[in-house]
């Protein structure tokens, strides 16, 4: 799915109503029906006080139309006009006029210098939000920060417009109590990347897309900046075996880490790299793994270093498809010159994880000597390392944009919503959950995708399906498990499930079922 920016999306309202030969007065009534039609459908009439609040620009002509049709349907509602400017849109205007001719008690002005400490909202009661939307851009000024306030103080649902008011589109939040924290948020056409970004998904628990109708072609033809990755949009990614391949068709993973105490990381990666298809696994360790390792994984072979504790001298011969590095490894100063060295010869596909990125972070030349679109994956504080700090969640994303241009490699940002950064595109999945936030999830991602570009999928493509097949494996996993009690190697044993998932059919609703029959 493609994530718009808010200039798109205001083209593509331009564009529609060009093309549909509506007015952009029709274009607002027909957002503003979606939404009475979504909560109508949950409400069913229930005379619960419903409090809408309304902007005077287009944000707030989508909240006037919603309660005209609230009214018009016999809700218990209150409309309240957010009367701090006189710039007043045109469609917001002719909505305030249609408003006012379904019912007596017409909206409440608020002025920015009224007291509306006599507005009482009930915890039981609804608050729409749709004051600002996406046409924020300057900070609420205090007044319309207390109001902000008082709805949360008042702990009503909250059901935000397109976007909670306050929050910004393409840039941090300045002031978090100038923010309205929504428990729920009904976005045209395409959620907004602040729900997905630490800092700013916190206001708003969940969210869901209404199709306004935006011009088709308009969204087919439109190049986003950010998609969003789910089984759609890997299902086209994804290699079928043929009959008679063999396992010389998948690759050659080698697993490359390890260190004394440490030997668990490249089991965990190199296990995941098996079960995400390669044809051979080879890890290359330190002596003190060797026993352990064999032991635990007869299907993958071992190749040891001279060195009993660490990685102090990487030389084989064998020519594996793909190398991930890192897991592990330690950032001993003889590890550190051994992994220079290494990379001044390799030629090899890499995907580089943990103590790698440490090492790379501490030797920044080192990225000079990286294979094009090799694979970095850090967590938050790896990336630090590489990139430097950042003041906020968009400035990271243009400082990792700036990063993968430079260099021409693949940052995976590792969280709740992984973050896929190759050159100025950035592709958010939707997979996963909080029990992955366990030691040594990373490390089988690192197998994963190792696995898959042994296979012959691009490092791309590979990064970007391997992150989903990681996050769809822990889905299922927490099914018998939970947040709590999963592990790492419950990701990699649930990594075959992922891929069935991948052909699953959805559930038909019964009354369907019954038709069909």
């Amino acid at each position: 799915m493609k994530l718009f920016s808010k200039e798109q999306i205001y083209e593509g309202d331009k564009l529609t109503t060009e093309r549909q030969n509506i007015s952009s007065t029709d274009l607002m009534e027909r957002a503003g029906t979606q939404i009475f039609n979504w909560m109508h459908t949950r409400m069913q009439g229930a005379q619960v006080p419903i409090h809408v609040f309304c902007g005077i620009g287009n944000n707030g002509g989508d909240g006037l139309v919603l309660a005209r049709h609230l009214i018009t349907h016999g809700y218990n509602v209150v409309t309240y006009i957010v009367n701090c400017s006189d710039k007043r849109s045109k469609d917001f205007l002719i909505n305030y006029d249609r408003i006012k001719n379904v019912t007596k008690k017409w909206p409440t002005m608020l002025s920015c210098k009224e007291d509306f400490t006599e507005i009482e909202i009930g915890v039981d009661d609804i608050i729409v939000d749709a004051i600002f939307g996406i046409g924020l851009n300057r900070p609420p000024n205090d007044w319309v920060k207390a109001l902000f306030q008082k709805f949360k103080a008042s702990k009503a649902f909250t059901l935000s417009i397109d976007m909670p008011s306050g929050l910004y589109t393409d840039k941090a939040v300045e002031d978090e109590d100038a923010v309205i924290y929504a428990g729920y948020t009904l976005s045209f056409q395409s959620p907004k990347l602040a729900f997905f970004l630490p800092e700013t998904e916190k206001y708003t628990i969940q969210w869901e897309v209404l199709d306004i109708g935006i011009d088709r072609d308009y969204l087919m033809q439109t190049e986003t900046e950010v998609e969003l990755i789910s089984k759609l949009e890997v299902l086209p990614i994804y290699k079928p075996r043929k009959k008679f391949a063999h396992k010389g068709d998948f690759g050659h993973v080698m697993i490359l880490g390890g260190s004394y105490g440490k030997i668990g990381a490249v089991n965990l990666a190199s296990r995941a790299a098996l079960s995400a298809g390669a044809g051979l696994v080879t890890a290359y360790i330190p002596k003190c793994g060797y026993h352990s390792l064999q032991t635990a994984i007869p299907e993958v072979m071992v190749i040891t270093d001279d060195n009993e504790t660490h990685i102090s001298n990487i030389n084989f011969e064998l020519k594996p498809t793909v190398i991930g590095v890192g897991v592990g490894l330690g950032t001993s100063e003889e590890t550190a010159k051994t992994f220079e060295a290494f990379l001044k010869k390799n030629k090899v596909p890499l995907v580089i994880d943990a103590d790698g990125l440490n090492i790379i972070s501490q030797h920044k030349t080192l990225l000079k000597l990286l294979p094009k679109q090799t694979v970095l994956t850090p967590h938050p504080k790896e990336l630090e390392r590489l990139i430097g700090k950042w003041s906020s969640d968009f400035e990271k994303l243009e400082k990792v944009k700036a990063f993968t241009n430079k260099y021409d490699v693949i940052v995976l940002i590792k969280g709740a919503h992984s973050i896929t950064v190759n050159k100025n595109k950035l592709y958010i999945n939707t997979t996963g959950n909080p029990g992955m936030a366990t030691g040594g999830s990373g490390d089988v991602l690192t197998g994963v995708i190792s696995g898959l570009i042994a296979q012959g999928y691009t490092p791309f493509a590979a990064t970007i399906f391997g992150v989903y097949l990681h996050g769809k494996s822990a889905d299922i996993s927490i099914e018998d498990y939970g947040y709590q009690s999963l592990i790492a190697s419950h990701i990699i044993e649930t990594l075959g499930e992922a891929y069935l998932d991948l052909f699953k059919q959805p559930e038909q609703p019964k009354e369907e079922k019954q038709q069909n029959q």
